[in-house]
């Protein structure tokens, strides 16, 4: 019995220091994901400009009053967006900056209410990404305006775990659809009028359409140009964003994916990576290079804790005309942060030199993740293995569905930090275990002297 409790006492100390350490960081991680903006931030600024053309069909792209997984909002925006085939607005039941995953806080183009006044009838498309409060009082309004959608006839486009707004909502009953393969075994039990359907990119079930995990929107987004265009804007919108995955006319198969010991990676980032990272928003960067940098360091990985910046701490206007609103400027965030990256072709051709005098200030230099021609995720799935590791990179494209075929990946093999941190904590609560028997047992012998 007592080698029993002495087992049992050495493998409790070997984990309450690395849990004591690890579990706040974690749960204060996963709290992170949709922080929403001070509450001193500035004015609301006002959406520009664009041009509505009644000839063409007008797809929206909802965020709930609680945000959005930024990906799935940004991927499928630029992807219709880029076919030049469709008004595309983002819109929500409230216009104020909502959070995106990533610590990326997007300022909706329309509210509802806005959308009716513009069209004065349902939009031909709506795409759900997913939400943080699917199935809370906070959802209701999304849930109940979808509804309304779907029964005028909208398109209705469930991204990733978008999925589960849709189910929850009653639009997927009796039907076939498809989500993110490590989200899809949760939603069997309390949706069992759905038939899940796994290893493939997207479900066309007539009026919905459902894509797997979150970079599959872009496919989910160029079969909805399919749809109600043709193929040829469908296969420019592929080029226009770098998409070299397309499969015209019919969803690609993609393995049947599960839980693996690589999904330790994400707690342990979660637990003992604590690099603050500045990404530098600036007006015309592309929204799937947005993405990239909040989705492939933060959102996916947590190996870092991404920070959106501008140069003055104003809003800046994207490629295709969305609002963002930077958490603070560059000069008031830089000494916290171990690196300054820039996303977006067009900063890397321009590479501006206020900029970069600015970040060397602080003893830093703007690392450009959009040198070359590609889709935007590679480059940082490329960044990620080298500053962190290859594991991690990898286990950021499984999630994201994006293959690597053919990106080539070069850093460390191992995760290093994130095995040896928790390791040297358990090893030293065994030697504070011991050192207090010993120190107990010296104690008792004095006493019995």
């Amino acid at each position: 019995m007592r080698t029993v409790l002495s087992i049992l006492a050495v493998v409790l100390a070997a984990v309450l220091l690395p849990a004591a350490v690890g579990v706040p960081r974690g749960l204060a991680a996963a709290r992170a994901r949709y922080a929403p903006l001070p509450a001193d931030t500035a004015e609301v600024p006002a959406a520009p400009e664009r041009r509505h053309d009644p000839a063409m069909p007008t797809a929206v792209v909802v965020v709930g009053a609680e945000g959005a997984e930024v990906s799935d909002v940004l991927a499928p925006f630029e992807t219709l967006a880029a076919s030049g085939s469709f008004n595309v607005y983002t819109v929500a039941p409230v216009r104020r900056p909502l959070p995106l995953t990533g610590g990326l806080h997007l300022v909706p183009d329309l509210t509802f209410a806005d959308l009716d006044a513009r069209l004065g009838g349902p939009p031909d498309v709506v795409v759900v990404p997913a939400l943080p409060d699917v199935e809370r009082p906070s959802a209701e309004p999304v849930t109940a305006w979808l509804q309304q959608q779907a029964a005028d006839g909208a398109l209705v486009l469930g991204v990733c775990s978008g999925a589960r707004v849709l189910a929850s909502a009653g639009l997927l009953d009796g039907r076939e659809a498809t989500s993110h393969w490590a989200r899809i075994g949760d939603f069997e039990a309390p949706y069992p009028e759905v038939t899940w359907v796994r290893g493939t990119r997207y479900v066309d079930d007539g009026d919905v359409i459902t894509t797997g995990g979150i970079l599959s929107a872009v496919d989910g987004a160029l079969r909805v140009i399919e749809r109600l265009v043709d193929a040829d804007p469908a296969r420019r919108a592929a080029d226009a964003v770098g998409w070299r995955h397309y499969s015209p006319g019919e969803p690609a198969a993609i393995p049947v994916r599960r839980l693996g010991p690589d999904a330790v990676l994400l707690p342990l980032n979660a637990a003992y990576r604590r690099a603050r990272v500045g990404v530098v928003l600036s007006d015309d960067v592309g929204e799937l290079e947005l993405a990239s940098a909040f989705d492939t360091y933060t959102g996916q990985s947590l190996a870092t804790r991404t920070v959106a910046l501008s140069a003055d701490g104003g809003a800046v206007v994207s490629r295709h005309g969305l609002v963002f609103v930077p958490v603070a400027s560059l000069r008031s965030a830089a000494d916290s942060l171990e690196r300054v990256l820039v996303p977006g072709a067009a900063a890397a051709r321009t590479r501006d030199p206020a900029l970069a005098a600015a970040v060397a200030e602080h003893g830093l230099a703007p690392e450009h993740l959009h040198t070359q021609a590609g889709f935007p995720f590679e480059a940082t799935l490329r960044d990620l293995a080298r500053s962190v590791d290859v594991p991690t990179a990898r286990w950021t494209a499984k999630v994201l569905e994006l293959p690597l075929d053919d990106v080539r990946l070069s850093g460390r093999a191992w995760p290093v930090e994130v095995v040896v941190a928790p390791l040297l904590l358990a090893l030293a609560g065994v030697v504070a275990l011991v050192g207090l028997v010993r120190a107990l047992r010296g104690r008792s012998r004095g006493a019995a002297s």
